[in-house]
C-alpha cells in the first residue's frame, strides 16, 4: 500500500485572493496548525517583495518540524537564487516551477511562446536542481493546454531534475472519469513520469474536486494539493477522511490522521473567517497560542538574541546587548522569564528613539448605542496635526487616526494590555507590536486610562520606525 503524500495549499491559496488575506502572524500560526496535524507539505506564497517575503519565509521555515516547506520561483535564475537564500534553512526545502502551459495563459502571463516556455522551463528547474533534490513542476492549467506540448514540457522538467510533476485542472471542469483518462493519456506518452511522483491540483467549479483527486490516486498519483479551509480547491478534511477510511479500496494511506483534523481545521477556519471589519483594517483572526518558550538566567546572550529573531525583531548589536543586560535583571529575581515577559523587555530596552510625535491631547466616544470615535491631536515636531476617525471600539478608533496622521498603515503584530498597579486608580500597561517592511517594532505606554497607554504606546513604536526610516 503506497502512502500518499497531503500538500496544504491554504497559506498560497490566501495570498491569491483578497477575500481571505492572512497577516504575518497568522501565517506562523498557520503553518505551526498544519505541521501538527502531519501534512506532508505546506505551501507558502512566493518572494515578491525581497525584503519582507524574505522574512516571511524564513519565519514559516523556523516554526515547523515535520513538514516539508515548498515556495515557488518565477521563471529565472535571479528568482531562484533569491528564494532559496530565504528558503534553505527550512528541515526540508522544496523549490516549485509553475509554469502556465495552456496557449491563452503562456502568453498572457508568461509571455513566451512554446520553444521558449520549454526553455525557461528547463532552465529554471536546473537552476533548482542545483540547489536541492526536492524540485516540483507545477503545470498550470494542464487541462487546457495542447496535449503534446504538455507531453514536452513534463519530460523536459523530468530531464532537468523534477522529482514531482503537478498536473493542474484549473478550470475545475472535469468528472472524474474525464480526469482518470487524462492521466492514463499523459502516463501513456511520458512513460517516465512513473518513476518520479504524480501530483494532482483541482479547481473545485463543479464540486467534483475531492472525486477526481482520488480517482487520481487510484490511478497512480503520490500527491494531492488540498486546502485546509474552503478555497475551492480539493478540501484537505474530505480527502484524509476517504484516504483512511478506504485504504483496502484505494490502495493507499496518507501520513495526516483524523484524531485532531476537525479541531485544527476548525482553528484555522476562524483565523481566516474572524473579526474583519469593513471599517477596520485591523486584523484580528489569530487566538492566544500557546507559547511554551522559557529562557533563565543560564540561558547565554545567543540563545535570548535567537528568541528575539524567532519573534521577529532586527536588533542591532548595540540594542541586542541592552536587551539582554535588561533580561538577566528580571531572570536573577525568577526562575523562567517567559516569551510575553521578553517581549515587554524588548519594548522597553530596545531602540529607545527621540519622539517624532508626540500626543498632546484626544476625546474618546464610545458606547453600545454608538459608534466609536476618537479624536487625537498629535505634534510631529512642532506642527499640531489632527484626526477624527471611527472605529469598531475606541482603541480601534485611536489607532487608525494615528494611521490617518502617520500617512500609513501598519500591521497590527500584537496588542496586550495589563495593570501594572492596584487599587481603583491602577495603572495599566499597554504592549503594541506593529509590522513594518517584515520586521517588527514594539511600543509601550503607561496610564490610569487604558486607552491613553493604548494610544502611547503605538505611537513609541511608531516613532521607532521612522527613526530607523530617517537614518536610512
Amino acid at each position: 500500500m503506497k502512502e500518499v503524500r497531503i500538500s496544504d495549499i491554504t497559506m498560497k491559496q490566501g495570498g491569491k485572493s483578497r477575500a481571505l488575506s492572512l497577516t504575518f502572524k497568522e501565517k506562523l500560526e498557520m503553518a505551526k496548525l498544519l505541521d501538527r496535524l502531519g501534512v506532508d507539505v505546506i505551501e507558502a506564497e512566493g518572494i515578491e517583495q525581497t525584503k519582507i517575503d524574505s522574512l516571511r519565509i524564513k519565519s514559516i521555515a523556523s516554526s515547523i518540524r515535520q513538514c516539508v516547506l515548498a515556495v515557488p520561483v518565477s521563471l529565472n535564475r535571479e528568482s531562484v537564487s533569491i528564494t532559496w537564500k530565504a528558503l534553505q534553512n527550512a528541515k526540508s526545502p522544496r523549490l516549485q516551477v509553475p509554469a502556465a502551459i495552456s496557449p491563452a495563459q503562456m502568453e498572457y502571463i508568461h509571455h513566451l511562446k512554446a520553444p521558449a516556455m520549454l526553455t525557461a522551463i528547463e532552465d529554471t528547474v536546473s537552476a533548482c536542481r542545483m540547489l536541492t533534490e526536492d524540485v516540483e513542476f507545477i503545470a498550470d492549467d494542464a487541462t487546457r493546454s495542447d496535449p503534446e506540448f504538455l507531453f514536452e514540457a513534463v519530460r523536459t522538467a523530468l530531464r532537468a531534475g523534477a522529482g514531482t510533476i503537478t498536473i493542474c485542472d484549473a478550470a475545475g471542469t472535469m468528472l472524474p472519469q474525464e480526469f482518470t483518462t487524462f492521466l492514463e493519456n499523459l502516463y501513456g506518452n511520458v512513460p517516465e513520469l512513473r518513476d518520479a511522483v504524480l501530483g494532482v491540483c483541482c479547481s473545485n467549479d463543479l464540486a467534483m474536486a475531492d472525486a477526481c483527486a482520488i480517482a487520481a490516486v487510484i490511478k497512480g498519483a503520490g500527491e494531492i494539493k488540498a486546502a485546509a479551509y474552503p478555497v475551492s480547491m480539493i478540501s484537505l478534511s474530505n480527502i484524509v477522511k476517504v484516504l483512511n477510511t478506504k485504504q483496502d479500496l484505494v490502495k493507499a494511506s496518507c501520513r495526516a490522521g483524523m484524531t485532531e483534523m476537525k479541531r485544527i481545521t476548525d482553528q484555522i477556519r476562524w483565523m481566516c473567517e474572524t473579526g474583519r471589519s469593513k471599517k477596520s483594517p485591523f486584523d484580528q483572526g489569530v487566538e492566544e497560542a500557546n507559547n511554551d518558550v522559557t529562557l533563565t538566567a543560564h540561558d547565554d546572550l545567543v540563545a535570548v538574541m535567537k528568541e528575539v529573531s524567532r519573534m521577529g525583531y532586527d536588533l542591532s548589536e548595540e540594542d541586542g546587548k541592552k536587551v539582554y543586560e535588561a533580561f538577566l535583571r528580571i531572570a536573577r529575581k525568577k526562575e523562567v522569564v517567559s516569551a510575553r515577559e521578553l517581549e515587554r523587555v524588548i519594548a522597553s530596552a530596545a531602540l529607545q528613539v527621540p519622539p517624532t510625535y508626540v500626543v498632546d491631547s484626544y476625546v474618546i466616544n464610545s458606547g453600545n448605542v454608538l459608534t466609536s470615535t476618537a479624536h487625537l491631536k498629535i505634534k510631529k515636531n512642532d506642527e499640531l496635526l489632527e484626526s477624527v476617525t471611527l472605529g469598531d471600539g475606541p482603541i480601534d478608533a485611536s489607532f487608525l487616526a494615528i494611521e490617518k496622521i502617520a500617512g500609513r498603515h501598519y500591521e497590527l503584530d500584537d496588542f496586550q494590555i495589563q495593570t501594572v498597579t492596584e487599587g481603583r486608580d491602577a495603572m495599566g500597561e499597554a504592549l503594541v507590536k506593529i509590522r513594518h517592511e517584515g520586521k517588527v517594532y514594539s511600543g509601550r505606554g503607561i496610564s490610569t486610562d487604558i486607552i491613553g497607554s493604548s494610544i502611547r504606546a503605538y505611537i513609541n513604536a511608531l516613532n521607532k520606525i521612522v527613526y530607523e526610516e530617517q537614518g536610512q
